[in-house]
Parts: C-alpha cells; sequence; structure tokens
C-alpha cells in the first residue's frame, strides 16, 4: 500500500465569484512546495491542472509556463501526479454545468492537457462530482445555485458524462491513463420512521460510480426516481453506451461524513432543520448523536469493495481539529487501511489531504478566504511550517511506526465528549486507556496559566501531571531531577515563576531565583534526558522604542527587573537546552480567572463602579484558551526557539477597558483615562510592546476572543 498526498485546491463559484484555495495558501508563489511534498516520501500527488484557471476564457491560448515547471518538477522528484482537471468546480463562466456546454468544454480542456503532458498517467478529471452536484445543484450553497432533484442529477450527469469524454479525449492521447475517480465515502443513519429516506441516501452516494461503472438501468434502485425527476433515457444510456469505469476509486472519508436523520426537530438547532415531501426532519452529523453506531472507513470501505470489486484508494484524510486529534485520526484510518489490506482487500494507497491547509470549509466556501485548517503544513506565516502530521507521514512511508504519547489516547469521536444530542435514555461511557502513558508535565499548580493548561489538557484528553512548588520546586535542581526520573514526562511546560512586576524592583534575588536560575536548571535536565521543554516569557523584555509591533528577532532590552530576569531566562535556557520552546506572551486574560484585567473591568462595570485605565502604555492582550491551544499544538509539533504569541492587535489599557465595558453595556463615562506616570508605577514599563510574529498569526483576532470570553462568562452566569 503506498502513501499518497495531495493538497486542497478546490476553485469553486459563488454567485460571480470564484474562491481558489491555492491563491489563499499562496502555493502559487513558491515552487518549493514541492520538495517538502517530495520529503514526505510519498508515491503520488493529487495536483491541480485546473480548466478554470487555464483556460478562464474561451478560444485563448493557454499559458502552461507555471504548470508546466511545477509538473516537470514533480516528475523530477519521483512523484507521479494525479491530475486534477475541475476540483468542485463548475467549469469557466463560457460554460454551463446544466447542459451540454460543460462536459464538450472539458472534453477540449483534457485535449489540451493531455497534448501538453502526455507522460502524465493518473487523471481525476473531476473531484467528487456527486458532492460537487449536491453542494450546486440541491442545497444551492454554489454555482448556479439551484435546489431541485432535477438540477441536481443534470449536474451530476454532465460532470459524469464530461469524465467520460475527457478520459476518451486523453486515451487517444495516452492510451494506458488511468482513470481515479474520487467521492466522498459516507452514510445516513436515521431514527425507524426515516429509514426510508436513509436507504434512498445510501443508494444515492453511489450514483456518481454506478454511472461510470455502466450500472444505471431500468433496474437500477434510482431508475424511477430519474425518471420522475426529469432525466430522460437517452442521457442515462449514454453511459450504458459508454462504461468508463475507474481504475482506481478514491474515496474520501471524514468524521462528519456520516449523517442522521431525526424527525423531533425541536431537539435540534433550526438551521439542521429539513426535509422531504412527507416528514420534516433534522440532519446532523452522526458523530454527535448519542445512540448512534458510526461505521468508520473500515466497514464503509468494505461496503465499496463488496458493491465495486474495483481497486480503491482513501484519497483523503484530513481532520480540521487539535493537533493530537489530527495524529489520531490519520492513526485510526491508517489503522483501518493496514487491516483491509490485510484482508486481501485491493486498496492501493492512503492519501494525506490538504497537505498546505484549507480555507473556509467551516462556512463551506460560501465566502472569501474564511477560518484557515493547517494540514500536513502550517502556512500562516508565508512559508510551510512542518507540524507534527509530517513527521508522522515521513515515518509510515517508510514502513516503520509513529509513536506519541498523545496518539495513545482514542480520538474525540469515540468518547462522550462527542455528543451533544442525547435525547434518549442511553448511557453513555467514556472509552478509558489503561496503558501507561508518559504524561506531560506541567509546572506552575497555583498560577493562571498552570491551572489553564491543565483544564485544556482535560478537555483534549493529553495525559499530564499538575505539580506544584511542594512536588516540583524549580529552584531545586535535585528535587526537580528525582521527580522528572519518577514521572518520566515526554515534556515540561514551565508556567511558575516571580510574576509581580513593581515587587520585582525589591525582591530582586527572589524574582531572579525564580525566573532565571530555575528555568535554566530545568533546561538542563530537559536536555539531560532528552525531554521538550516549553518556558514562558514577556514583552516586558522590550523597551518600547520601537513604536511598532516587536517580532521574535528585535532586540531585548528591559526596563526593568521582571523584564531583565526574563530575557536573561532565555538565554540561559536556549544555552542549556537549544530545543526549548520560549513562549513571549502579553497581557493575558481568560474566562477561568477572576484576577486579570478584562474580569477586573467587566466586573467594575457591573457593579456601576469608575475604573482608571492606562491610556499611553500599548499592549497586545491574550486569550488564555488560544494561547494555551496554541502551545499545547506548537509543544506536540516539535517546535523552538522564541514565538510571540498574542491576539493580533495593539491597542491602549484603555481602550482594552473602553471595548469592554462597551460589550457589557455600561457607561463609557466610568472608564477614566489617566497616564503611567499617574499610576506611580515603582517598575518602569515600556510605552510600547504591542506582539507580531514572523513565524505565523496563529491566534485569532481580539475581537473574536472577546466574543468567547463573554459567551464563556454566560456559560458560568
Amino acid at each position: 500500500m503506498e502513501l499518497w498526498g495531495g493538497i486542497e485546491c478546490t476553485i469553486n463559484r459563488v454567485g460571480n465569484l470564484y474562491l481558489d484555495q491555492l491563491d489563499y495558501s499562496g502555493h502559487y508563489n513558491r515552487t518549493e512546495d514541492l520538495e517538502l511534498f517530495a520529503d514526505l516520501g510519498i508515491s503520488k500527488i493529487r495536483y491541480p491542472v485546473l480548466w478554470e484557471r487555464h483556460l478562464p476564457e474561451a478560444d485563448i491560448d493557454i499559458n502552461w509556463s507555471d504548470t508546466e515547471k511545477r509538473l516537470l518538477k514533480i516528475k523530477e522528484l519521483g512523484i507521479d501526479p494525479i491530475a486534477g482537471l475541475v476540483h468542485h468546480g463548475s467549469g469557466p463562466a463560457y460554460v454551463q454545468m446544466t447542459d451540454d456546454s460543460f462536459p464538450k468544454g472539458l472534453a477540449g480542456f483534457a485535449t489540451k492537457t493531455a497534448a501538453k503532458f502526455p507522460w502524465i498517467k493518473y487523471y481525476t478529471p473531476i473531484n467528487e462530482p456527486l458532492t460537487t452536484a449536491r453542494f450546486c445543484g440541491l442545497y444551492g450553497h454554489w454555482y448556479p445555485h439551484e435546489s431541485s432533484d432535477n438540477s441536481f442529477l443534470r449536474i451530476l450527469i454532465n460532470e459524469c458524462k464530461a469524465t467520460v469524454l475527457a478520459m476518451r479525449e486523453i486515451r487517444k492521447i495516452n492510451p494506458g491513463a488511468i482513470l481515479v475517480q474520487t467521492e466522498d465515502l459516507g452514510k445516513i443513519h436515521s431514527t425507524p420512521l426515516l429509514k426510508y429516506q436513509a436507504d434512498f441516501e445510501n443508494t444515492r452516494r453511489w450514483l456518481s460510480i454506478d454511472l461510470l461503472c455502466g450500472k444505471v438501468h431500468s433496474k437500477h434502485p434510482l431508475w424511477s426516481y430519474l425518471q420522475r425527476a426529469g432525466i430522460n433515457d437517452r442521457d442515462l444510456g449514454f453511459f450504458l453506451e459508454n462504461p468508463c469505469p475507474p481504475d482506481i476509486i478514491g474515496f474520501n472519508h471524514y468524521v462528519t461524513s456520516e449523517r442522521f436523520l431525526d424527525e423531533r426537530v425541536e431537539h435540534y438547532p433550526s438551521h439542521t432543520h429539513g426535509g422531504n415531501h412527507f416528514h420534516r426532519y433534522a440532519d446532523v452529523e452522526a458523530v454527535r448523536v448519542a445512540g448512534t453506531e458510526m461505521s468508520g472507513p473500515y466497514n464503509l470501505l468494505k461496503e465499496a469493495w463488496e458493491r465495486y470489486h474495483l481497486p480503491m484508494a482513501i484519497t483523503e484524510v484530513h481532520l480540521h481539529c487539535t493537533r493530537e486529534e489530527q495524529l489520531r485520526w490519520f492513526d485510526s484510518v491508517w489503522k483501518s487501511a493496514i487491516k483491509l489490506e490485510d484482508e486481501k482487500i485491493d486498496l492501493r494507497a492512503v492519501t494525506t489531504w490538504a497537505m498546505l491547509g484549507s480555507f473556509g470549509w467551516n462556512k463551506l466556501l460560501t465566502r472569501p478566504n474564511g477560518e484557515y485548517e493547517p494540514g500536513i503544513y502550517d502556512v500562516r506565516s508565508g512559508r510551510p511550517r512542518p507540524t507534527a502530521l509530517c513527521k508522522m507521514i515521513r515515518s509510515l512511508s517508510k514502513k516503520e511506526k509513529y509513536n506519541h504519547p498523545v496518539t495513545e489516547r482514542p480520538g474525540w469521536w469515540k468518547k462522550d465528549t462527542r455528543i451533544i444530542y442525547n435525547h434518549d435514555p442511553i448511557k453513555i461511557e467514556n472509552i478509558t486507556n489503561q496503558r501507561n502513558i508518559p504524561p506531560l508535565l506541567i509546572v506552575g499548580k497555583t498560577g493562571t496559566l498552570g491551572n489553564a493548561f491543565a483544564r485544556i489538557c482535560k478537555l483534549r484528553d493529553i495525559d499530564y501531571k499538575l505539580s506544584g512548588r511542594q512536588e516540583f520546586d524549580i529552584t531545586d535542581l535535585a528535587g526537580m531531577e528525582k521527580l522528572i526520573r519518577e514521572v518520566k514526562p515526554w515534556a515540561i511546560i514551565n508556567t511558575a515563576g516571580f510574576v509581580r512586576v513593581d515587587e520585582a524592583e525589591d525582591d530582586e534575588l527572589n524574582c531572579f531565583l525564580s525566573n532565571t536560575t530555575g528555568p535554566g536548571h530545568l533546561a538542563a535536565l530537559c536536555n539531560k534526558y532528552g525531554i521538550k521543554l516549553m518556558t514562558f516569557s514577556s514583552d516586558l523584555v522590550f523597551d518600547g522604542r520601537k513604536n511598532i509591533p516587536y517580532i521574535e528577532d528585535d532586540n531585548v532590552n528591559p526596563l526593568n527587573n521582571y523584564g531583565l530576569s526574563k530575557a536573561k531566562a532565555e538565554q540561559a535556557v536556549l544555552q542549556s537546552c537549544p530545543d526549548a520552546l520560549i513562549i513571549r506572551t502579553s497581557a493575558f486574560f481568560g474566562p477561568w480567572d477572576k484576577y486579570n484585567f478584562v474580569s477586573e473591568v467587566h466586573n467594575a462595570v457591573k457593579k456601576r463602579i469608575p475604573f482608571r485605565a492606562v491610556n499611553d502604555i500599548i499592549i497586545s492582550p491574550t486569550y488564555v484558551p488560544d494561547l494555551v491551544n496554541v502551545c499545547l499544538d506548537l509543544l506536540i509539533d516539535d517546535e523552538k526557539g522564541i514565538w510571540h504569541l498574542a491576539n493580533d492587535v495593539a491597542l491602549s489599557w484603555f481602550d482594552l477597558a473602553a471595548q469592554i465595558s462597551e460589550r457589557s453595556g455600561g457607561d463609557p463615562a466610568l472608564i477614566i483615562p489617566i497616564s503611567a506616570a499617574e499610576m506611580d508605577f515603582r517598575a518602569m514599563r515600556p510605552i510600547y510592546s504591542a506582539l507580531r510574529s514572523t513565524r505565523g498569526d496563529l491566534l485569532p483576532c481580539l475581537d473574536d476572543a472577546l466574543n468567547r470570553y463573554f459567551a464563556e462568562q454566560l456559560i458560568v452566569a
């Protein structure tokens, strides 16, 4: 079984707007991405040669230069490209998916592509035709934004006809060309009342492959449905006369590919409501419903094998989630594939999908940009940064086992945390893992940050041990070493230290002992025992003279003892443990701690008490849940060096207080601006210490963070 790769390359149309994933990811500007892909050890890559991009206007000469350079580089790197001609697209503006211009047009483009690249052997003329037809013709999400059985089926038939005609033209030039036909592989579950609808949709999910294989005839279970929807015998007869069975069926399966239908709509949010001519029902992710037994990739692929007995591949494996869950998902799919291979089922490959991540799938690509999902690489810095998935894929490509403590736990889709809808008296139990898993050691039991890490590790099912000064005093070298040898952690997160900035001016000894000497000793121990270390620094290592956000490479020049203790700690840690990860952050606030600036403003406003806020010091607020989640991802990614992590904004304490007051519905006059001089700080502060990162802005914007902060306050209240 091979390991393939693929990049999310959708060009879909919404109205008159074409949304191009590779524009968003920056791949068009980086030929060096191809070497990164080759370094993974993949044997094939699903690579776009997209109709909409190459031939946006009819009868123009195609500029092949960039694509030619890339495809030849892929060939030189020893990888077979699987050329994708349409990826969730509706074709250029001069064709219509609902008439003959689409299949004829794609056949013409396929001819030009094969003539230009006669050496390309593998093709996917149209990715997931059934999914695209549903989104374009049944749900109205994408162009031509129609919503009827007739439009859905006309689009699907034209896509399948286009595939037949495209492969016919390609094989005139390259008789050995191989059709890798991709399609989503899901399943519909339901209540007993709606079993008839589930059965229908579970038959419909095969329709694109059935058409290509010439299986849709008068005895097909959907024949009468097709007739009622206005599809004529001539259109269906085309596939009987021109069968084009895939050489390899590529199935794409996601955690949410399985759905659940329930007529008890009152139990579900309104956006899930829909129905047919007989019943109104909710359509939700089956994984979120208590008591629903998921089929999963293993069983679904067995169903596909029993139906077609054609070679198969898993052509997309991707999960939008935290890093350990991404690892767990790929690991579970890979193990399912190995099991199928052991049962002599002809499964050719598993494909690591969205290697550069994807944009906007949380909104089904109905808006520009959208939320970013990292993949094998994270491109938010403008350069692909390898995530932990890279190491996993490289290991698997070499037929080696990949081991990481976080993968020892089952994925969220197997635990009770997955459940949102539980309306029946069904007992839900956690799946426990009795294996002795090395923990993550969190130092700083009494602090805000340490407790936040413990809370989120519990949510993410990452084994951890939270230690305070009594168990793990970072100023006690021998005591630290003793506990490290007992606990055997795979990583240590140090959140302990001296945090009182003004008091540090008078208590220099304890400040430097906790903030500099202790982390230095801890770094030496981590280096000695091969343990990953993450520790925290501060924006106060800077002097504030820059007046634009500080980045990681800026020179430090602290103005007070606290900042100096942190600056010296950075040097000591990296000198003793060069692979350590140091997070500089600023002004953090969170929903679980009452003693932070945002909470203090919020409480003052609620009580109608005046609140003084400094208006001449500029900072970058940082939402603790965002900070902790990104830190854990970076730790699992084995990142090192100094990172700046803060919500992407620069504003004064007064401006921040004003925003909190406005959101709290308070009187803006209660927020009183004052200068730093009026505060009579014991320790000098930089007047500007906002942070930005050259390594990628990984945290959401402040507005988004505040929305979630206030939502959490409502939950707590």
